[in-house]
């Protein structure tokens, strides 16, 4: 065994005359595996309610999305080229054109109750997520809302308040303008409801895409194209892939641009959190230190005896540099341990419920273990812990050998 390895071992473990050093040694231990669990264990609980989030979202929104310039609509014609066009990019599921703006929806047994929600003409054979009640049934006049506006509206399927009437913003003032002859008003049966996110569920509402464009006076167009992945992870690619095919006139967002500020804000949180937990091993290194010092400072007469036996300066201050990243790697170790103890049983046991489940669409924390931010945790604390190590082991290798030996004497 190196023998810089044992006697290290031995000055951690050994039963010192002042009991001082090895609880303060002890409490360094006990930090660092503090602020290991706590790194884990936090982090992986955000990017469990960050996964949470994006499925939610992406369940109704494309994983990537091809939209006109700001001004116009995109020729069905045009459209339907690209969304072949993608179909054959290896990564593409489907690529459905898509109709999209804002409309006034107001019910038919309360005309007095109306409300200005997104409007989404989509096909008829669209896949909606999080259903409720109903099915996702957009064909023939028919409207997918979210559960929440539902209720507010009074509206559920199969009821007798399940009819409601959309009008956009040129729909209204051609009712205002024609008086003598007003256009047609197309009534819609309420056959759905979903429950993803409250903000979204009270203002996104599915009709067919044919209806959509008679609504918005878009003959012959779409708003864009909304494109389904094998593996959304994929998107960018996809992205560039898009945009390298078709340079002018179209916009090609992935999911993330499409809810930007909000992940953006998510991942702030994340690395805001990480380095506020990341003072506790801070905190512990300085506690580190303190006790290697003790150490050097008690064991003076040791380190003359190696350094007279021919231990070079550079010898000694590896000596505490191991011992210093013993501390780490001991205390980093066992807060892995913990941490990820922790998160397994919360991932599959569910230990922690959710304050108020009924209101969201999980019951207990959620758990995403990400393998980059584990070995991020790790590097962090224990490169923490040889830094803390440098003053000490700089402070021994400078000892005098005469000195140190017949100091005692």
């Amino acid at each position: 065994m190196n023998y810089r390895l044992f006697i290290a071992r031995r000055y951690l473990h050994s039963r010192q005359r002042i009991p001082l050093v090895t609880i303060i040694s002890g409490i360094s231990m006990a930090g660092v595996a503090v602020g290991v669990a706590a790194l884990i264990v936090v982090l992986s609980v955000m990017n469990g309610f960050y996964d949470v989030v994006r499925d939610l979202l992406v369940s109704m929104d494309p994983h990537v999305r091809i939209v006109a310039e700001p001004g116009g609509g995109l020729p069905q014609e045009e459209a339907n080229r690209i969304a072949e066009q993608a179909k054959q990019i290896p990564q593409v599921l489907s690529a459905e054109p898509y109709v999209e703006g804002k409309a006034l929806l107001v019910t038919v047994s309360q005309s007095e109750v109306n409300r200005v929600v997104v409007l989404r003409g989509v096909a008829d054979n669209a896949v909606g997520a999080g259903l409720v009640a109903g099915e996702f049934d957009t064909s023939e006049q028919g409207m997918v809302m979210g559960f929440s506006l539902g209720q507010r509206l009074g509206l559920s399927p199969g009821s007798e308040n399940s009819r409601a009437m959309l009008f956009s913003a040129q729909g209204l003032g051609q009712m205002l303008t024609r008086v003598f002859s007003p256009p047609a008003v197309q009534e819609f049966e309420v056959r759905g409801l979903y429950k993803l996110e409250e903000t979204y569920d009270n203002t996104h509402v599915f009709i067919g895409i044919n209806e959509a464009q008679d609504i918005f006076h878009l003959e012959g167009a779409v708003t864009g194209i909304e494109l389904r992945l094998t593996d959304l992870e994929q998107a960018q690619q996809v992205k560039q892939a898009l945009e390298a095919a078709n340079p002018s006139g179209l916009r090609v967002q992935t999911w993330y641009d499409l809810q930007r500020s909000l992940y953006d804000v998510m991942q702030l949180e994340k690395w805001g959190a990480s380095i506020i937990l990341v003072l506790i091993c801070v905190v512990a290194a300085f506690s580190i230190v303190g006790s290697l010092t003790m150490v050097v400072v008690e064991k003076k007469q040791d380190i003359g005896v190696l350094q007279a036996m021919g231990a070079t300066s550079r010898d000694i201050r590896q000596l505490f540099l191991v011992q210093g990243g013993m501390i780490g790697l001991i205390g980093a170790g066992t807060g892995f341990v913990v941490g990820l103890g922790i998160l397994l049983l919360q991932k599959y046991f569910q230990l922690v419920p959710l304050l108020g489940a009924e209101s969201f669409v999980i019951e207990a924390y959620p758990v995403s273990i990400q393998i980059l931010d584990l070995v991020l945790i790790l590097g962090v604390s224990f490169g923490l812990c040889l830094i803390a190590a440098l003053y000490p082991a700089w402070r021994a290798a400078r000892s005098e050998p005469s000195r140190a030996v017949t100091r005692g004497h």
